[in-house]
């Protein structure tokens, strides 16, 4: 089988490693441009901790977080051990909105069928420090053993690499338009070129409307500006820090080289607008510093950002487009990307390969209104 990827964020690039791992012959064409959902996102993997309360989300990112650990060990058999991927737990904490006990309460009930979620149970604001230096010393906290952290880029490009060595094709060009008619896809435009395959997956992120419009097909999706903020702490070791999660929309987590992440803002009707803002910047930072002071005196060291693709019920878009033969679309994965990425990859995969995934893709259905 032959299979065209348009799109190599977390999503298609999985779906290219599981691809070519099914025997596919997969090629995979991406510009690569600045503002890529997946090179900005922050990798948190902790859905039992959000607020969103729908069950069809939950089961797609519940499902992602428990695929990790094997999809990592996989990737280190093929040669990809540097993901960012560790699990490291995370502190669920009030700051000035309260609410822990509702947290704590909610969360408990979505780890009753998630092992994998490990344990969950309550820190001192002493103890809680000792964990993430930087918190506020009045802050206690909730402790969730099972939160992970994975550095988008360094998982979307070791599955790249992965698949290129299992004979997959890389072109860095913007594919233009579908190559078929309103009832079949049978490839891409890119520039002056095309490529045939037997299935075109469409994984093009907040980029794709433009290139089902032709069709006659509506991709609800708009893109939505997030900015997120790097900061090194040079000399300290943040390699075991737990991710941080207030009770608000932001969040802080640290990676291996003293580096702490903050963000982020979720600004709708941003458009492709790919600007630092002084707002931006003064809005991640406020949310930071009143819930982590001791990072006050860090090195600002970068500032992504990324378009994220938002459906209108923040549920992804995963499937085959009914009346289209050949076409199959990946996409509204909002800001749980990398979450959801790797793990909707293989199911999109195993639907093309064996017509069927392992859950059903029906409430995913791309062009549900």
């Amino acid at each position: 089988m032959r299979v065209i990827v348009v799109g190599a964020g977390v999503l298609g690039a999985s779906a290219a490693y599981h691809l070519t791992a099914g025997g596919a012959e997969v090629t995979i064409l991406d510009p690569m441009l600045e503002g890529r959902a997946t090179a900005a996102g922050a990798g948190i993997v902790c859905p039992w901790r959000s607020a969103v309360s729908d069950a069809d989300w939950y089961r797609l990112a519940s499902g992602g977080a428990r695929d990790y650990p094997a999809l990592a060990a996989q990737l280190a058999e093929d040669g990809e051990a540097e993901l960012g991927y560790r699990r490291v737990g995370a502190l669920i904490v009030a700051g000035e909105d309260g609410g822990l006990p509702e947290a704590e309460a909610r969360t408990r009930a979505r780890m009753e069928a998630a092992p994998e979620a490990g344990t969950l149970h309550r820190l001192s604001p002493d103890e809680a420090r000792r964990l993430f230096p930087p918190l506020r010393p009045d802050e206690p906290a909730l402790h969730l053993s099972g939160a992970a952290r994975v550095d988008g880029r360094l998982l979307a490009a070791a599955l790249l690499r992965a698949a290129i060595r299992r004979g997959a094709e890389l072109h860095r060009d913007a594919v233009t338009g579908l190559v078929g008619t309103v009832s079949r896809v049978q490839g891409v435009r890119a520039g002056r070129r095309e490529f045939h395959a037997d299935a075109v997956l469409l994984a093009a992120g907040a980029w794709a409307p433009p290139l089902l419009a032709p069709l006659g097909l509506d991709l609800a999706v708009v893109p939505q500006r997030g900015q997120i903020l790097h900061l090194l702490l040079p000399g300290m070791q943040t390699r075991d820090w737990p991710v941080l999660l207030p009770m608000s929309s932001h969040y802080l987590l640290a990676f291996d080289d003293s580096r702490v992440v903050v963000g982020a803002t979720r600004e709708a009707g941003s458009g492709f607008d790919h600007r630092l803002t002084a707002g931006g910047v003064l809005q991640v930072l406020q949310q930071a510093l009143g819930i982590a002071p001791g990072l006050a005196s860090a090195t600002l060291h970068e500032m992504r950002i990324g378009m994220r693709p938002m459906s209108p019920d923040l549920k992804p878009l995963l499937g085959p487009v009914a009346g289209v033969d050949g076409l199959v679309i990946g996409n509204g994965l909002g800001a749980s990307g990398l979450t959801i990425g790797p793990y909707a990859g293989r199911l999109l995969a195993q639907r093309l390969l064996k017509g069927e995934a392992e859950i059903s893709l029906a409430p995913y259905d791309p062009l549900r209104r």
